[in-house]
C-alpha cells in the first residue's frame, strides 16, 4: 500500500503541513515497512494548486492521503480517483502513521475548507477560467457530491478544522520568531 502525507519537511521525523494544494513536501510511504520517498510538491504556487497537487499525488499510485485540509476540489479528484482521505491531521509524521496503523484515524467525508482557501490576493480565477477544466485543458475527474454529515461528523470535521487553524498559526507565530531573532 502507498500512503501519502503532506509535509512540512521531507522526512519521517517532520510535521504534517497542515496545507494540502500547497503543501511543501510529500511523504510517500509503506505504512507497514515504513518505507518512503520524499518529493517536493510541484504545485506549491501554481493556480488552482489543489487540483493539480490532487492530479500529482493521484499519479502516484496512493492509496490514501494524511493531510490537515483539505478543499473540495481536491477532494473531488481525489474521491474519483478512490483515494481515502484523512484530514484534520497535526504533529509528527511518525505519529500519524502510527495512528494510521492502529486504526484511530477516521476517513473524511467531505471538503475541510472551502473554495480557494489559502490563496493569495491576485490568485482569482483570471482570464481563460473554464469551469470542470483543469491544467492544459483537461477534464476534472467529478465525485458524487457528498451527503450532509451527521451531527456528530460536521463536530469532528469543525474540530479538525479548528485544530488545523491553530496548527497553521503557531507555524505563522513561530516563523515570525525566526525572523525576529535574525534581525538581533
Amino acid at each position: 500500500m502507498r500512503l501519502a502525507i503532506s509535509a512540512i519537511q521531507p522526512s519521517l521525523d517532520g510535521d504534517v503541513d497542515p496545507r494540502f494544494g500547497r503543501c511543501q513536501h510529500f511523504i510517500i510511504v509503506d505504512p507497514e515497512t515504513m518505507e518512503f520517498e520524499a518529493l517536493e510538491n510541484p504545485n506549491v504556487g501554481a493556480m488552482g494548486a489543489g487540483i493539480a497537487t490532487a492530479q500529482f499525488v493521484t499519479s502516484k499510485g496512493v492509496e490514501a492521503i494524511i493531510t490537515g485540509s483539505l478543499g473540495p476540489n481536491a477532494f473531488q479528484v481525489l474521491a474519483a480517483a478512490g483515494i481515502e482521505m484523512f484530514t484534520g491531521i497535526t504533529g509528527k509524521i511518525r505519529d500519524a502513521l502510527q495512528a494510521y496503523n492502529s486504526g484511530k484515524l477516521r476517513a473524511t467525508q467531505q471538503a475541510t475548507v472551502g473554495p480557494y482557501f489559502g490563496m493569495g490576493r491576485g490568485m482569482g480565477r483570471g482570464p481563460g477560467f473554464v469551469p470542470g477544466m483543469g491544467p492544459g485543458g483537461r477534464p476534472i475527474p467529478q465525485a458524487v457530491p457528498p451527503s450532509s454529515p451527521s451531527r456528530e461528523e460536521e463536530i469532528a470535521n469543525l474540530k479538525n478544522r479548528a485544530q488545523t487553524l491553530a496548527q497553521e498559526l503557531a507555524e505563522i507565530q513561530r516563523r515570525i520568531e525566526e525572523i525576529e531573532k535574525k534581525k538581533e
